[in-house]
């Protein structure tokens, strides 16, 4: 299933200013690409006019949780929380007006805790790749 713009409202909790996903297709149970092009007004914007790291891991934390929130097709998104970030690797950060496409997909379930792998590209260039667990509720 595909999601674009206001219809995404419908996966994630997150609101202006904090809304890191423009598009969001489901894959399987286990995975699904995002986009979201970088703006100006966005929040995780510094002074350089680059996306700082932690709107990256943010970006891709809410690709998992509009992942979470497809597979549970309930009316209100889940609420989700980053527990734990491993292995961040970020190769560059992204500049305004560039689109980031990222991968996640969902590996071990434990009850409400999900480990998560996400990877972020720019035109086919891989700028950033994390390792998340995630505490759904």
């Amino acid at each position: 299933m595909r999601y674009i713009g206001d219809d995404i409202k419908r996966l994630i909790p997150q609101r202006y200013p904090f809304m890191m996903v423009d598009e969001f297709e489901q894959r399987d149970d286990s995975s699904a690409v995002t986009s979201l092009t970088v703006r100006k007004d966005n929040y995780f914007i510094t002074y350089d006019g680059a996306m700082a790291e932690t709107g990256l891991i943010e970006h891709i934390a809410q690709s998992c949780s509009a992942l979470a929130g497809a597979i549970s097709k309930n009316e209100l998104a889940p609420i989700g929380m980053i527990v734990e970030v491993k292995n961040f690797q970020c190769q560059r950060r992204p500049q305004i007006g560039e689109r980031l496409d990222t991968t996640v997909t969902f590996g071990f379930s434990f009850g409400q805790m999900t480990l998560a792998h996400g990877l972020t590209t720019i035109q086919g260039e891989g700028i950033a790749e994390v390792d998340l667990k995630i505490f759904v509720q």
